[in-house]
Order: structure tokens, then sequence, then C-alpha cells
């Protein structure tokens, strides 16, 4: 299950994202937000990191202007990963050698291609282990020195 949220300037993006999800065979759980009026992007980031942390869904993708906010605010929950990627080489990285476990994207950065692109390889991509755990296992004691 994938957790996927937007703020109101992402939320066309959102749209195509859970067609194109759909068209995969991608089961999802939108959080939000459902319209265009404006509201407050640390809302939806928070609700899909949350969802991610416990466990409820096992990846995350959430959308705003630029991408920066949400992933900001992701990036408060403990045990979440979350990367802003622009490009399909950061979208397979982020995978690979960090095992990111949210995806962000700007609707006002990046066309719906490269997005869609992004999302195939950021779903489709393992994570490497090997020399990357140790990073990945530095990342999580940071987080338990400083998320109390």
């Amino acid at each position: 299950m994938i957790a996927i949220g937007c703020d109101h300037a992402g939320f066309n993006v959102k749209q195509k994202i859970m067609e194109h999800l759909t068209e995969k065979g991608y089961e999802y759980k939108d959080y939000g937000t459902y319209d265009l009026c404006s509201c407050d992007y640390p809302d939806y980031a928070l609700k899909v990191a949350n969802a991610v942390a416990k466990h409820e869904c096992e990846k995350g993708i959430i959308v705003c202007g630029t991408g920066i906010g949400v992933s900001i605010v992701a990036n408060k929950v403990k045990g979440i990963r979350c990367a802003h990627c622009t490009d399909t080489f950061s979208a397979k990285a982020c995978r690979e050698h960090n095992d990111a476990n949210i995806i962000t994207f700007g609707d006002r950065i990046s066309g719906i291609g490269v997005i869609l692109d992004c999302v195939d390889l950021f779903l489709t991509t393992d994570f490497a282990g090997g020399r990357h755990s140790k990073r990945v296992d530095k990342i999580k004691q940071i987080e338990d020195e400083n998320f109390k």
C-alpha cells in the first residue's frame, strides 16, 4: 500500500499519479487534500509520513508546489527517510543508497512525465544494502539520539 498526499498546489499532479498507480496495479491510500482549496501542506505531509512510519503503508508520495516543504515535514517524523526528487537518477539512488520510504515532488518544478518516471523507479528499485546499510544505520542512530 502506498500513502499519497498533497496540498492544493500539488492536487492536479497527485490525481495524475493516482491514475498512473491504478494503471500499474498499485494499491494506494489518499490522505488528501481532495480539492484545490488553499490548505496547509504540513497537515497532509504529516498524514502520509505517519502512515509510513506506523507501517500502515509501505511507501509514500507527497506533492506540493516545490516538493520542498512537504519533504521537510516528512523528515521530522522518526523512521522516515524522505527524498525530494526532480530527476530519475535521484529517484533511483534514493531507494538504492538511502532506503528512502517517501518521495516528494513539486508541481511547479517538474513535468508530469518526469514525475511518473520517478514514481516508477522509486516503487521498483530495491535498497542495495551492503555498504549503504551502515550509512542508513547511522541515520537511524541519529534519530534515536535526537527524537525522544
